[in-house]
């Protein structure tokens, strides 16, 4: 479990120290007498001793409300932030001040400063939803620099032994993003250069993103949302249709979701109504010039 995790365990007993370690902690570090804090959250000063002795089995609407009188998130309370450095919760604090708009133009200054060295320029990652052209101009570009394409998917596939669906079923999604990490991990230490596709779900998972843009040139590709389904429709994939009468109307709003993920990419191209070639000439001009340096080179080892 790392550090930033929401705490997991199956003794309950764990979960309750852990969060009336935190109210204690964080009251004690805001200067608030227990009075003052169960005055603002309407919580019994008596339950919130029992809380912070980690006897008090609290619902979540009122530790939602010892948060906010604490003027800390809930999640803060739930998560293990001991190893912490004084740095990182500097860091942490200062964001949570910003504005939603600073807190963009913060994120980018720290893309800016850390992302991409010229060591990095030499691989090139297309994210996208399904059907935005990734694997079609990622095998052409790749082939293009004599570089190897790497599915990313396949990689996970490859390491697990089974089946995306399997991974699923068996380990559910925290398994799943625990191989995608490895995959992305293990590609970025075997090649040098190389074309990754990666799933359209990795934008999910913040860590994944923030790896992908600090170890790869990153390219989004996206087109109109009838375009997606017509395109994994075309190449024999029904599922998105089968039992999914609104199957449109989920991939707005999944698209929604993901695109401020998505914008983060160094480039974006939109494939919407073009041709193979017509876009792989756009994707050849966005990516660095570091690739054309490239020459051919031999995997040190299999995945």
């Amino acid at each position: 479990m790392t550090t930033s995790q929401i705490t997991q365990t199956d003794d309950p007993g764990v979960l309750l120290r852990l969060v009336g370690n935190k109210v204690r902690d964080t009251r004690a570090r805001r200067g608030m007498a227990r009075k003052s804090l169960a005055t603002g959250s309407a919580v019994s000063e008596r339950y919130l001793a029992e809380l912070e002795q980690g006897r008090g089995n609290i619902s979540i609407a009122l530790l939602e409300r010892v948060a906010r009188t604490l003027e800390t998130e809930l999640s803060d309370l739930l998560q293990q932030r001991d190893n912490q450095s004084a740095e990182q919760k500097l860091i942490s604090e200062l964001a949570r001040e910003l504005t939603p708009e600073d807190q963009k133009i913060a994120l980018q200054i720290l893309y800016d400063r850390f992302s991409v060295p010229d060591s990095c320029k030499r691989r090139v990652a297309l994210i996208g939803l399904r059907g935005a052209g990734k694997t079609t101009l990622g095998r052409l570009l790749a082939k293009h620099y004599d570089i190897p394409f790497v599915g990313l998917v396949g990689v996970v596939e490859d390491l697990a032994g089974i089946s995306v669906s399997e991974i699923f079923s068996l380990s559910g999604e925290a398994g799943y993003r625990r191989l995608e990490e490895q995959a992305l991990f293990e590609t970025v230490k075997l090649y040098s250069s190389c074309v990754i596709e990666a799933g359209g779900s990795i934008v999910s998972e913040p860590r994944l993103l923030n790896a992908l843009l600090t170890t790869c040139f990153v390219v989004w590709l996206k087109t109109e949302p009838e375009q997606y389904m017509e395109r994994v429709v075309a190449q024999g994939d029904l599922r998105p249709m089968l039992d999914h009468p609104d199957a449109m109307s989920n991939l707005r709003r999944l698209l929604t979701d993901r695109e401020p993920f998505y914008a983060k990419a160094h480039a974006a191209i939109d494939t919407s109504d073009r041709t193979v070639d017509d876009c792989l000439e756009e994707l050849l001009k966005s990516v660095p010039s570091e690739l054309n340096a490239v020459t051919e080179q031999t995997p040190r080892k299999k995945i």
